[in-house]
């Protein structure tokens, strides 16, 4: 595995790599990798001849500047990683190399980008914008992999494709839980000992209300995921809504479509955890 800083320097190795007609696939990440992350590694592997994970903080999507200051970094062990599953590069620019002057651009993803983590963090999916599309014009990958934990950006990064007119196939793959749950993110790594024992709740409920919708309305549904946690010492529900999983808009009513997730964000301590739930999947 090659560790790349220089932007003129991945180019050039992934030019020769597509001269020898060989696929790529990128993995974007901000680092702190976990089994999460390695799902979708081994998952480019599988598919691609070559596979470039990008390990960039990105400082345009954090709206909390001490979120920015305090989010994990652990380079070391994240190159340990991914020589073990097979990625043959991992892409490390510093926020100089990314942003060599200010970043001006202005996405709109109406309506997408206009609920939940868009009205918590004004200007958060801009940034995921920006950076995403720089890493796609720098790599030009066939396939880009990204984790269903993150509903929300996933859908936006399509539709940012869709938008920009970009020629790369955008591969969303399952959450990865832990043995009680919990869906694997760099931000557990911040809570302690029994923050993680009680984060665990979040996705305990979560399922339990799965059961709990067979009988009930939306509203009853949300009303019992939000009583249930903000009920439990430590946690705190920021939102919860059910959704139109295409479109991200809220529901009322069960038959209003046949894809509906139900996608939360609770502060556990100063922790700010996500996670969603699929209440109806489309085949």
């Amino acid at each position: 595995m090659k560790i790349i800083g220089k932007i003129a320097d991945l180019k050039a190795v992934l030019n020769q790599a597509r001269l020898a007609g060989q696929s790529v696939g990128l993995v974007p990440t901000m680092g702190a990798l976990h089994e999460g992350h390695a799902s979708l590694v081994r998952r480019s592997v599988g598919e691609n001849d070559v596979t470039v994970v990008s390990d960039f903080v990105n400082p345009t999507q954090f709206n909390d500047k001490n979120d920015l200051k305090n989010y994990p970094r652990t380079l070391d062990a994240d190159c340990a990683l991914l020589e073990s599953i097979g990625a043959q590069y991992i892409f490390t620019p510093s926020v100089e190399e990314m942003y060599p002057e200010p970043d001006t651009r202005q996405f709109d993803f109406t309506p997408l980008d206009k609920v939940m983590e868009g009205i918590h963090r004004p200007g958060h999916f801009n940034g995921v914008a920006q950076i995403v599309s720089k890493l796609f014009y720098t790599v030009e990958p066939d396939r880009a992999y990204f984790g269903e934990k993150d509903f929300q950006q996933l859908a936006i990064i399509r539709e940012m494709v869709r938008q920009l007119g970009l020629k790369v196939q955008i591969v969303g793959c399952p959450i990865v839980r832990e043995e009680d749950g919990m869906a694997l993110s760099s931000r557990n790594a911040l809570l302690t000992k029994a923050e993680r024992k009680t984060a665990a709740n979040i996705s305990r409920t979560l399922f339990a209300s799965r059961n709990y919708a067979h009988s009930h309305s939306i509203e009853d549904t949300i009303k019992y995921v939000a009583d249930t946690i903000n009920g439990i010492d430590g946690l705190e529900v920021e939102y919860f809504e059910i959704v139109d999983g295409n479109t991200l808009q809220p529901l009322s009513k069960w038959g209003s479509g046949d894809y509906i997730v139900g996608c939360i964000t609770v502060h556990c301590g100063k922790v700010r955890l996500i996670d969603n739930i699929k209440y109806r999947e489309k085949c």
